[in-house]
Protein backbone atom coordinates (compact mmCIF):
# COMPACT_ATOMS: atom_id res chain seq x y z
CA UNK A 1 0.00 0.00 0.00
CA UNK A 2 2.80 2.40 0.85
CA UNK A 3 4.22 2.34 -2.67
CA UNK A 4 1.08 4.02 -3.96
CA UNK A 5 1.46 6.88 -1.50
CA UNK A 6 5.12 7.33 -2.38
CA UNK A 7 4.27 7.36 -6.09
CA UNK A 8 1.83 10.19 -5.59
CA UNK A 9 4.44 12.20 -3.73
CA UNK A 10 7.04 11.53 -6.42
CA UNK A 11 4.70 12.82 -9.11
CA UNK A 12 3.99 15.81 -6.90
CA UNK A 13 7.66 16.63 -6.46
CA UNK A 14 8.63 15.81 -10.01
CA UNK A 15 7.11 19.05 -11.28
CA UNK A 16 9.45 21.17 -9.20
CA UNK A 17 12.62 22.71 -10.49
CA UNK A 18 12.39 25.95 -8.59
CA UNK A 19 12.97 27.03 -5.01
CA UNK A 20 9.65 28.75 -4.40
CA UNK A 21 5.95 28.33 -5.03
CA UNK A 22 4.78 29.38 -8.46
CA UNK A 23 2.09 32.06 -8.76
CA UNK A 24 0.17 33.16 -11.84
CA UNK A 25 1.15 36.84 -11.76
CA UNK A 26 -1.04 37.62 -14.81
CA UNK A 27 -4.24 36.39 -13.19
CA UNK A 28 -6.98 38.98 -12.68
CA UNK A 29 -9.36 38.04 -9.89
CA UNK A 30 -12.91 37.71 -11.21
CA UNK A 31 -15.81 39.24 -9.31
CA UNK A 32 -19.15 37.67 -8.52
CA UNK A 33 -22.57 39.31 -9.00
CA UNK A 34 -22.09 41.28 -5.76
CA UNK A 35 -18.72 42.75 -6.75
CA UNK A 36 -16.86 40.44 -4.37
CA UNK A 37 -13.74 38.44 -5.32
CA UNK A 38 -15.08 35.14 -6.61
CA UNK A 39 -13.98 32.33 -4.28
CA UNK A 40 -16.79 29.91 -4.99
CA UNK A 41 -16.05 26.28 -5.69
CA UNK A 42 -14.57 23.17 -4.14
CA UNK A 43 -11.00 23.51 -2.93
CA UNK A 44 -8.54 20.83 -1.83
CA UNK A 45 -6.00 21.57 0.93
CA UNK A 46 -4.08 18.26 0.97
CA UNK A 47 -0.36 18.70 1.53
CA UNK A 48 2.74 16.64 2.10
CA UNK A 49 4.55 19.77 3.29
CA UNK A 50 5.03 19.39 7.07
CA UNK A 51 3.12 21.78 9.29
CA UNK A 52 6.20 22.30 11.50
CA UNK A 53 9.61 22.95 9.95
CA UNK A 54 12.46 20.54 10.61
CA UNK A 55 15.06 22.18 12.82
CA UNK A 56 17.79 21.63 10.24
CA UNK A 57 16.24 24.26 7.95
CA UNK A 58 16.32 27.06 10.54
CA UNK A 59 14.61 30.12 9.03
CA UNK A 60 14.79 28.74 5.46
CA UNK A 61 11.26 29.05 4.05
CA UNK A 62 11.67 27.24 0.71
CA UNK A 63 13.65 24.22 -0.46
CA UNK A 64 16.51 24.72 -2.91
CA UNK A 65 16.74 22.79 -6.19
CA UNK A 66 19.35 20.49 -4.64
CA UNK A 67 17.17 19.76 -1.62
CA UNK A 68 14.23 18.93 -3.87
CA UNK A 69 16.38 16.41 -5.76
CA UNK A 70 17.57 14.85 -2.50
CA UNK A 71 13.99 14.49 -1.33
CA UNK A 72 12.94 12.89 -4.61
CA UNK A 73 15.77 10.37 -4.31
CA UNK A 74 14.76 9.50 -0.77
CA UNK A 75 11.13 9.05 -1.78
CA UNK A 76 12.21 6.72 -4.61
CA UNK A 77 14.31 4.63 -2.24
CA UNK A 78 11.48 4.43 0.28
CA UNK A 79 9.04 3.37 -2.44
CA UNK A 80 11.39 0.61 -3.60
CA UNK A 81 11.78 -0.62 -0.03
CA UNK A 82 8.00 -0.65 0.42
CA UNK A 83 7.52 -2.64 -2.79
CA UNK A 84 10.14 -5.16 -1.70
CA UNK A 85 8.46 -5.57 1.68
CA UNK A 86 5.07 -6.08 0.01
CA UNK A 87 6.54 -8.75 -2.26
CA UNK A 88 7.71 -10.70 0.79
CA UNK A 89 4.30 -10.56 2.44
CA UNK A 90 2.63 -13.95 2.81
CA UNK A 91 -0.95 -14.20 4.03
CA UNK A 92 -1.27 -17.17 6.39
CA UNK A 93 -4.87 -18.07 7.28
CA UNK A 94 -3.59 -20.28 10.12
CA UNK A 95 -1.65 -17.48 11.81
CA UNK A 96 -2.71 -16.71 15.39
CA UNK A 97 -5.17 -13.88 15.87
CA UNK A 98 -3.76 -10.42 16.48
CA UNK A 99 -4.39 -9.40 20.07
CA UNK A 100 -2.94 -5.90 19.92
CA UNK A 101 -4.84 -2.79 18.84
CA UNK A 102 -5.58 -3.12 15.09
CA UNK A 103 -5.24 0.60 14.42
CA UNK A 104 -7.53 2.54 12.14
CA UNK A 105 -6.49 2.76 8.48
CA UNK A 106 -3.91 1.55 6.02
CA UNK A 107 -2.08 3.75 3.55
CA UNK A 108 -4.47 2.98 0.67
CA UNK A 109 -6.92 5.58 1.97
CA UNK A 110 -4.44 8.34 2.72
CA UNK A 111 -4.65 11.61 0.80
CA UNK A 112 -1.35 13.09 1.85
CA UNK A 113 0.10 14.61 -1.34
CA UNK A 114 -0.71 18.15 -2.35
CA UNK A 115 -1.80 19.34 -5.77
CA UNK A 116 0.32 21.91 -7.57
CA UNK A 117 3.72 23.41 -6.97
CA UNK A 118 4.78 24.15 -3.42
CA UNK A 119 8.22 23.54 -1.99
CA UNK A 120 7.93 25.24 1.37
CA UNK A 121 9.87 23.71 4.22
CA UNK A 122 6.79 24.11 6.44
CA UNK A 123 3.25 25.41 6.30
CA UNK A 124 3.88 27.50 9.41
CA UNK A 125 5.45 30.79 8.33
CA UNK A 126 5.38 32.56 11.72
CA UNK A 127 7.28 32.25 14.00
CA UNK A 128 10.08 32.61 11.48
CA UNK A 129 11.56 29.24 12.42
CA UNK A 130 8.37 27.56 11.21
CA UNK A 131 7.72 25.93 14.55
CA UNK A 132 5.07 26.21 17.26
CA UNK A 133 5.98 28.80 19.91
CA UNK A 134 6.44 27.76 23.56
CA UNK A 135 3.31 26.97 25.52
CA UNK A 136 2.15 28.91 28.54
CA UNK A 137 2.77 27.16 31.84
CA UNK A 138 -0.34 25.27 32.91
CA UNK A 139 -1.92 25.09 29.45
CA UNK A 140 -3.88 21.82 29.20
CA UNK A 141 -2.71 19.06 26.89
CA UNK A 142 -4.75 16.19 25.45
CA UNK A 143 -3.20 13.60 23.14
CA UNK A 144 -5.64 10.93 22.05
CA UNK A 145 -4.89 8.37 19.35
CA UNK A 146 -5.77 5.06 17.75
CA UNK A 147 -3.94 3.13 20.45
CA UNK A 148 -5.22 2.11 23.88
CA UNK A 149 -7.67 4.34 25.71
CA UNK A 150 -6.16 7.14 27.77
CA UNK A 151 -7.48 7.57 31.33
CA UNK A 152 -9.53 10.71 31.78
CA UNK A 153 -12.89 12.17 32.69
CA UNK A 154 -15.83 13.50 30.73
CA UNK A 155 -16.22 15.67 28.75
CA UNK A 156 -13.74 13.98 26.41
CA UNK A 157 -11.63 16.50 24.51
CA UNK A 158 -9.65 14.09 22.35
CA UNK A 159 -10.34 14.39 18.64
CA UNK A 160 -9.31 10.76 18.11
CA UNK A 161 -9.38 8.03 20.75
CA UNK A 162 -11.18 7.98 24.05
CA UNK A 163 -11.08 7.33 27.78
CA UNK A 164 -13.25 4.19 27.97
CA UNK A 165 -16.01 2.25 26.20
CA UNK A 166 -18.76 2.49 28.81
CA UNK A 167 -20.83 4.74 26.56
CA UNK A 168 -20.59 6.99 23.51
CA UNK A 169 -19.64 9.97 25.71
CA UNK A 170 -16.33 8.24 26.46
CA UNK A 171 -15.22 8.34 22.83
CA UNK A 172 -13.38 11.09 20.95
CA UNK A 173 -15.02 13.98 19.15
CA UNK A 174 -14.48 12.61 15.65
CA UNK A 175 -15.76 9.15 16.63
CA UNK A 176 -18.91 10.86 17.88
CA UNK A 177 -19.14 12.81 14.60
CA UNK A 178 -19.05 16.17 16.39
CA UNK A 179 -15.94 17.60 14.73
CA UNK A 180 -13.46 16.09 12.29
CA UNK A 181 -9.73 15.85 12.84
CA UNK A 182 -8.99 18.24 9.97
CA UNK A 183 -12.21 20.28 9.76
CA UNK A 184 -10.97 23.02 12.05
CA UNK A 185 -11.27 25.84 12.04
CA UNK A 186 -8.51 26.31 11.05
CA UNK A 187 -8.13 23.69 8.33
CA UNK A 188 -5.08 21.49 8.81
CA UNK A 189 -4.13 18.97 6.06
CA UNK A 190 -4.70 15.46 7.32
CA UNK A 191 -5.24 11.86 6.23
CA UNK A 192 -8.22 12.37 3.93
CA UNK A 193 -11.33 14.48 3.20
CA UNK A 194 -9.20 17.59 2.72
CA UNK A 195 -11.87 19.41 0.75
CA UNK A 196 -13.85 22.55 1.47
CA UNK A 197 -16.56 24.33 -0.49
CA UNK A 198 -17.05 28.10 -0.44
CA UNK A 199 -20.47 29.56 -1.26
CA UNK A 200 -20.95 33.32 -1.42
CA UNK A 201 -23.96 35.61 -1.16
CA UNK A 202 -24.29 39.35 -0.64
CA UNK A 203 -24.28 39.21 3.16
CA UNK A 204 -22.74 35.83 4.00
CA UNK A 205 -20.07 33.36 2.98
CA UNK A 206 -20.59 29.69 3.73
CA UNK A 207 -17.51 27.55 4.36
CA UNK A 208 -18.52 23.89 4.22
CA UNK A 209 -16.03 21.17 5.07
CA UNK A 210 -16.12 17.67 3.65
CA UNK A 211 -15.11 16.19 7.01
CA UNK A 212 -18.21 15.87 9.23
CA UNK A 213 -19.92 18.18 6.66
CA UNK A 214 -19.83 21.24 8.92
CA UNK A 215 -21.19 24.42 7.31
CA UNK A 216 -19.85 27.59 8.88
CA UNK A 217 -21.98 30.63 8.02
CA UNK A 218 -19.85 33.76 8.04
CA UNK A 219 -21.77 36.99 8.59
CA UNK A 220 -20.36 39.84 6.48
CA UNK A 221 -20.51 43.40 7.75
CA UNK A 222 -20.74 44.97 11.17
CA UNK A 223 -23.53 42.96 12.81
CA UNK A 224 -23.39 42.81 16.57
CA UNK A 225 -21.16 40.05 17.85
CA UNK A 226 -22.45 37.21 19.97
CA UNK A 227 -22.42 37.48 23.73
CA UNK A 228 -19.38 35.96 25.39
CA UNK A 229 -21.80 33.58 27.11
CA UNK A 230 -22.62 31.86 23.81
CA UNK A 231 -19.95 29.33 22.89
CA UNK A 232 -19.81 27.11 19.81
CA UNK A 233 -17.77 24.10 18.63
CA UNK A 234 -16.59 26.04 15.54
CA UNK A 235 -16.83 29.49 17.11
CA UNK A 236 -18.67 32.55 15.82
CA UNK A 237 -17.30 33.74 12.47
CA UNK A 238 -17.59 37.30 11.15
CA UNK A 239 -16.01 38.41 7.89
CA UNK A 240 -15.28 41.20 5.44
CA UNK A 241 -13.52 41.69 2.12
CA UNK A 242 -10.14 43.42 2.03
CA UNK A 243 -9.53 44.07 -1.69
CA UNK A 244 -9.19 40.57 -3.17
CA UNK A 245 -9.15 38.73 0.17
CA UNK A 246 -11.97 37.31 2.27
CA UNK A 247 -11.00 37.86 5.91
CA UNK A 248 -12.80 35.78 8.55
CA UNK A 249 -12.37 36.42 12.29
CA UNK A 250 -13.68 33.70 14.61
CA UNK A 251 -14.18 33.94 18.38
CA UNK A 252 -16.45 32.36 21.01
CA UNK A 253 -15.04 28.85 20.87
CA UNK A 254 -16.46 26.55 23.53
CA UNK A 255 -13.16 25.55 25.14
CA UNK A 256 -13.79 21.83 24.58
CA UNK A 257 -11.18 21.49 21.84
CA UNK A 258 -7.46 22.10 21.68
CA UNK A 259 -6.15 25.44 20.44
CA UNK A 260 -3.61 23.80 18.13
CA UNK A 261 -2.28 20.28 18.00
CA UNK A 262 -2.70 18.73 21.41
CA UNK A 263 -2.38 21.93 23.47
CA UNK A 264 -4.83 24.46 24.86
CA UNK A 265 -8.57 24.64 25.38
CA UNK A 266 -9.40 27.27 22.66
CA UNK A 267 -11.77 29.24 24.91
CA UNK A 268 -9.74 32.44 24.50
CA UNK A 269 -8.57 31.71 20.96
CA UNK A 270 -9.06 34.29 18.21
CA UNK A 271 -8.66 32.86 14.72
CA UNK A 272 -8.11 35.05 11.65
CA UNK A 273 -8.41 33.35 8.25
CA UNK A 274 -7.61 34.92 4.88
CA UNK A 275 -8.74 33.43 1.56
CA UNK A 276 -6.94 35.05 -1.40
CA UNK A 277 -7.46 33.97 -5.02
CA UNK A 278 -4.04 33.69 -6.69
CA UNK A 279 -5.08 32.02 -9.94
CA UNK A 280 -7.95 30.23 -11.62
CA UNK A 281 -7.23 27.11 -9.58
CA UNK A 282 -5.24 28.59 -6.68
CA UNK A 283 -6.24 30.09 -3.34
CA UNK A 284 -3.83 30.98 -0.56
CA UNK A 285 -5.45 30.03 2.73
CA UNK A 286 -3.65 31.86 5.51
CA UNK A 287 -4.62 31.53 9.14
CA UNK A 288 -3.38 33.06 12.36
CA UNK A 289 -4.07 31.71 15.84
CA UNK A 290 -3.82 34.05 18.82
CA UNK A 291 -4.37 32.48 22.24
CA UNK A 292 -2.37 34.08 25.07
CA UNK A 293 -3.68 31.43 27.48
CA UNK A 294 -1.94 28.71 25.45
CA UNK A 295 1.01 30.07 23.46
CA UNK A 296 3.56 32.81 24.13
CA UNK A 297 3.21 34.06 20.54
CA UNK A 298 0.83 33.82 17.62
CA UNK A 299 1.00 31.10 14.93
CA UNK A 300 0.55 31.83 11.22
CA UNK A 301 0.40 29.22 8.46
CA UNK A 302 -0.18 29.37 4.71
CA UNK A 303 -1.96 26.33 3.27
CA UNK A 304 -2.29 26.29 -0.54
CA UNK A 305 -5.72 25.28 -1.80
CA UNK A 306 -6.36 23.96 -5.31
CA UNK A 307 -9.65 24.08 -7.18
CA UNK A 308 -11.02 20.66 -8.04
CA UNK A 309 -13.68 19.65 -10.54
CA UNK A 310 -16.78 18.12 -9.08
CA UNK A 311 -18.67 18.45 -5.85
CA UNK A 312 -18.36 17.49 -2.22
CA UNK A 313 -20.26 14.33 -1.41
CA UNK A 314 -21.83 13.83 1.99
CA UNK A 315 -19.52 12.46 4.62
CA UNK A 316 -22.13 10.25 6.28
CA UNK A 317 -20.43 10.03 9.64
CA UNK A 318 -23.31 8.69 11.72
CA UNK A 319 -25.36 7.23 8.89
CA UNK A 320 -24.08 3.70 8.34
CA UNK A 321 -21.22 4.20 10.78
CA UNK A 322 -20.68 0.81 12.40
CA UNK A 323 -17.52 1.87 14.22
CA UNK A 324 -19.14 3.32 17.33
CA UNK A 325 -21.69 0.49 17.55
CA UNK A 326 -19.04 -2.19 17.27
CA UNK A 327 -16.72 -0.48 19.78
CA UNK A 328 -19.46 -0.52 22.40
CA UNK A 329 -20.71 -3.98 21.40
CA UNK A 330 -17.20 -5.37 21.77
CA UNK A 331 -16.91 -3.89 25.24
CA UNK A 332 -20.24 -5.36 26.32
CA UNK A 333 -19.13 -8.76 25.03
CA UNK A 334 -15.86 -8.49 26.95
CA UNK A 335 -17.79 -7.63 30.11
CA UNK A 336 -20.03 -10.66 29.65
CA UNK A 337 -17.06 -12.98 29.27
CA UNK A 338 -15.41 -11.55 32.37
CA UNK A 339 -18.58 -12.06 34.39
CA UNK A 340 -19.07 -15.59 33.07
CA UNK A 341 -22.17 -14.63 31.13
Amino acid sequence: MKSKSYLVILVFLGAFGVGHAQQDTSYQVSLNAYGQPNLEGVWNFSSNIPMRRARKYGDQEFLTDEQVEELKAKQAADAAAADAAAARLVINPDAPAVTSNPGGYNDFWFESAGIGENVRTSLIVYPRNGRVPPTVEGAPRATGGLGPDIPGTRPVRYTVGGIAKNGPEDRGLSERCIVGFNSGPPFVPSLYNNNVQIIQSRDTAVIMTEMIHDARIVQLGKEEELSQDIRLWSGDSRGYYDDETLVVVTKNFNGLRQTFGSVGSNEEMILTEKFTRRGYDQVDYEWTIEDPATFTDKITAIVPMTKVAGQIFEYACHEGNYGMTNILRGMRREEQEQSGG
